[in-house]
């Protein structure tokens, strides 16, 4: 059984810079409840860009630890990284409204009545005015577990439009959660 640095239950947000191991730690998570519980209304929300930004890959995939298991819903957003890909700060902030408005589609299309939700990367539809955390969260409160990741570091800037937005949505995720795991 997969050993977890938290309970596999409620709701618990992990948070760090890039490269901690947030991913990594949603993946075991995952695999732990599947083991547990079988796959049968598993939903997973893949909002993270896989972006080479200054010679390193930003962010991974939850199948890059491991294949998902078969029964598991999954939905993918084409995300964009706004503040490694925008070259002014209103390019940025137009990538960011673009991945709020698909994130948005996909939450909505996602099963009825799930068990257990993970969330890599759940900061990044969040990072401009129009988006809506409450939308994901109000989708996971209807869940016995879910496990969000979210990138929560300056390193990528912090007075820009992307990460202040990016500020309000953890510190609403920080709100929500049972439990907060730092990486880092």
């Amino acid at each position: 059984m997969t050993n977890l640095p938290f309970e596999l239950s409620g709701m618990t947000l992990i948070t760090g810079p890039s490269n901690v191991g947030k991913t990594r730690l949603t993946a075991r998570a995952l695999d732990a409840w599947v083991e547990r519980h079988g796959p049968d209304g598993v939903v997973v929300f893949e909002f993270g860009p896989e972006f080479e930004h200054e010679g390193r890959i930003l962010g991974r995939h939850l199948s890059r630890f491991g294949a998902l298991p078969n029964g598991v819903w999954q939905g993918v957003l084409d995300a964009h990284a706004p503040r490694a890909e925008g070259k002014t700060d209103e390019e940025s902030r137009q990538l960011a409204a673009e991945n709020a408005v698909r994130a948005k589609r996909i939450i909505e299309s996602a099963p009825d009545d799930p068990q257990a939700v993970f969330v890599n990367d759940a900061s990044i539809p969040y990072q401009h005015e129009r988006s809506n955390p409450e939308r994901l969260l109000a989708y996971c409160a209807g869940s016995n577990v879910a496990v969000m990741n979210a990138f929560e570091s300056d390193e990528l800037g912090s007075e820009d439009h992307v990460s202040r937005q990016e500020r309000v949505a953890l510190s609403i995720f920080r709100t929500w959660a049972d439990r907060v795991v730092q990486l880092g």
